[in-house]
């Protein structure tokens, strides 16, 4: 007779038993022993398949949440002082808010990017922005995001240029660029070039990553923007997932096998308000994504079949009345997502409904999470929830209704996700979902079904002075301008008009993947407008025809 097979908390067992365990006091706060995960012998556990405990066996006991705290104004030397203050106040890593101009691939001195420099994120023009930004950063030790979309091609290769004049090599760059254009289309509108031609920039990048940037994450396939946009916790997990399917899909027809880039796909969702929904949603995006790798797409590496994820707070959640209330709003949205089993989190500032996040508004946010991590003893249990009847049957249904919807955009298809997405937002099928999803929210807080506190109901206390803000001044477009002409003035012309005649006569060959040529675009400082112009001769611009 052959050996019995090991039961899954025995597999979980000797996971957990090799896995690297923080010191800290694992009791509650009477002196009560916390064990590690609860369940029934014979149940799921966290590590394993198909993860809807989470993808680590030891979870937040071996290492917490990153600490990831989004920030981004100004000028790149504004930025790379509020990436040190947050590195400084126990911040584990940087997530790069770029400005309005630079995320549609326009340089500051653009006449459309006039009274926007700044304002929303930070400026980057060229290779020098990318320098100052990170000046003084161990991008080695520090792992950074970026969330730029349209132009993350260009925007990874100045990235890449920096780091190797900074002595960092490629290789050893580990972050996340969101490069999530599909969701542009359906949610967020910050688009350059038709979906297709798009497309092939975003296959571009993580052929390139996944053969030159074994830490880096190629694309951060985002359902946050999509719930901002009004859909429901549902949608923003159907449609990310949906997305993420579908760039699988572009890699795998490329040549690349399924287990050579899916480890380096990540996912960021969105912590709304809803609590029990929220967590729900996270562990149904957990076993659908595997479930899918594994069957429909041949995953046999476990890291392909594992969702990892960042959350950040909902913004459209936070309100300008009564803002400090924003605090207790995103301690709530904070604690879904680590109960959720997140991977790292943003929390968002109490004035963000207002203006970009002051200084103390901003400590408070990141405070927010380190009380969460250090004093409520959350972190001390992976899936503390699991069981729950309530949580177990949300998660099913979250699942079911999810499946439906990936059903429909496989029809639409023709048995292909990706071909699904792109008819999807070409017959504007996923905006309209959002739409009616938007509208109907809308109509239950106009009519008082839905309460939201200082907005249409508990009011008293609006009339109170608002609070601090940052403000973001003419006198900072124009300092970024000067920083723009001076790269000009220092450049070698001749240089970059030779760069971007070859890079301009390979966008015209689909064949050839553009990261190389954009990357030495970066290096002789060619600027990110120039950059966008020149493959947008050739790709062409896309306008979004609104059905009736």
């Amino acid at each position: 007779m052959g050996s019995e097979q090991p039961t899954p908390r025995q597999i979980w067992e000797a996971e957990f038993g090799a896995s690297p365990i923080r010191d800290a006091d694992y009791t509650t706060l009477s002196g009560i022993p916390l064990d590690p995960v609860y369940g029934p012998d014979d149940g799921g556990f966290p590590g394993q398949y198909p993860y809807t405990r989470g993808p680590y066996s030891s979870m937040y006991r071996s290492k917490l949440w990153t600490m990831r705290m989004f920030a981004g104004f100004g000028t790149a030397e504004d930025t790379n002082w509020r990436f040190k203050e947050i590195i400084r106040a126990g911040g584990t890593g940087l997530s790069t808010a770029f400005d309005m101009p630079t995320l549609l691939g326009l340089d500051s001195d653009d006449a459309m990017a006039l009274g926007e420099v700044g304002r929303c994120g930070v400026a980057v023009d060229s290779l020098r922005d990318m320098e100052d930004l990170y000046a003084g950063i161990d991008l080695s030790t520090v792992t950074t995001s970026m969330t730029i979309n349209s132009p993350a091609a260009p925007i990874l290769a100045m990235f890449i240029a920096q780091a190797e004049r900074a002595g960092v090599p490629r290789a050893k760059l580990g972050g996340t660029l969101q490069n999530d254009i599909l969701k542009e289309y359906q949610a967020q509108k910050e688009f350059v070039f038709p979906p297709r031609q798009s497309m092939r920039l975003v296959r571009d990048s993580i052929a390139f990553t996944a053969a030159e940037m074994p830490r880096w994450h190629s694309v951060s396939i985002s359902g946050y923007h999509i719930r901002e946009a009004g859909s429901t916790a549902v949608e923003e997990l159907a449609f990310t997932l949906a997305n993420g399917f579908a760039y699988v899909e572009l890699a795998m027809q490329a040549g690349l096998p399924v287990d050579t880039f899916a480890p380096r796909l990540s996912f960021f969702f969105n912590a709304h308000i809803d609590f029990f929904e929220e967590i729900a949603k996270y562990r149904a995006a957990r076993r659908i994504w595997a479930r899918w790798m594994k069957e429909r797409y041949g995953a046999q590496d476990p890291r392909s079949m594992q969702c990892r994820f960042h959350t950040q707070t909902a913004g459209v959640s936070l309100t300008a009345q009564q803002p400090e209330l924003n605090i207790a709003r995103t301690a709530i949205e904070a604690l879904a997502g680590v109960l959720g089993g997140t991977q790292s989190l943003h929390t968002n500032s109490m004035d963000e409904a207002l203006a970009l996040p002051t200084e103390k508004a901003a400590r408070i946010a990141l405070r927010t999470q380190q009380i969460i991590a250090h004093e409520t003893n959350v972190a001390h249990v992976s899936d503390p929830l699991g069981g729950s009847w309530f949580v177990e049957e949300l998660t099913d249904e979250v699942e079911r209704q999810a499946e439906e919807i990936f059903a429909h955009l496989d029809a639409l298809g023709d048995g292909s996700m990706l071909e699904g997405a792109i008819r999807g937002i070409e017959e504007n099928w996923f905006q309209g979902r959002i739409s009616d999803s938007a509208y109907e929210l809308e109509r239950r807080m106009n009519s008082g079904r839905r309460i939201t506190v200082g907005v249409n109901a508990f009011t008293e206390g609006n009339e109170e002075d608002q609070i601090p803000l940052l403000r973001i001044t003419n006198e900072d477009e124009q300092r970024q301008r000067k920083r723009l002409a001076a790269v000009r003035e220092d450049r070698n012309d001749d240089a970059v008009a030779a760069v971007l005649r070859r890079l301009g006569d390979e966008a015209a060959d689909p064949e050839v993947n553009l990261m190389p040529t954009l990357i030495d675009a970066a290096e002789a400082y060619a600027t990110l407008g120039e950059i966008m112009s020149t493959m947008g001769t050739v790709f062409g611009r896309h306008v979004e025809v609104p059905t009736i």
